[in-house]
């Protein structure tokens, strides 16, 4: 499996995004220099922002572009959590049908209350396949 974003079209990169807003995102992104290749899931901004350097936006072209790219990442980190909060409501609700709330939570770690509140977590929202820097 490639980790890397290399060869991405924006579709690619934006999946996580409503259609009828890849266009706007993607002219944003053009305008700010930033190219779908770029977008990736942070690992390289995080590593720039970090290092101490104060010109450690530049090779994104800029602070823009960095806000823009962060940005992304983070909305895309969003919809991972729900993604894997709707995977954790359907095997919560399953666990349910042969054990009991007690039993469930205690071999989550967490209590009753929030079991129930994890099992009526279903979501009606469509999700991405596969995150957009894992294709193979």
């Amino acid at each position: 499996m490639n980790s890397q974003p290399g060869g991405y079209r924006w579709r690619d990169v934006l999946a996580h995004r409503p259609e009828d807003q890849h266009q706007a995102i993607t002219e944003r992104f053009l305008a700010a220099g930033v190219d779908a290749e770029t977008v990736d899931g942070g690992d390289a901004l995080h590593a720039a922002a970090s290092s101490g350097a104060e010109d450690w936006s530049q090779q994104f072209g800029g602070a823009l572009p960095a806000a823009l790219l962060a940005a992304e990442v983070s909305l895309l980190a969003a919809h991972l959590v729900s993604r894997a909060s709707a995977v954790r409501a359907l095997a919560v609700e399953a666990l349910l049908d042969d054990y009991s709330a007690v039993a469930v939570a205690a071999a989550l770690g967490v209590s009753r209350q929030k079991v129930y509140d994890i099992g009526k977590g279903g979501s009606t929202t469509s999700f991405i396949d596969i995150a957009p820097w894992r294709h193979s």
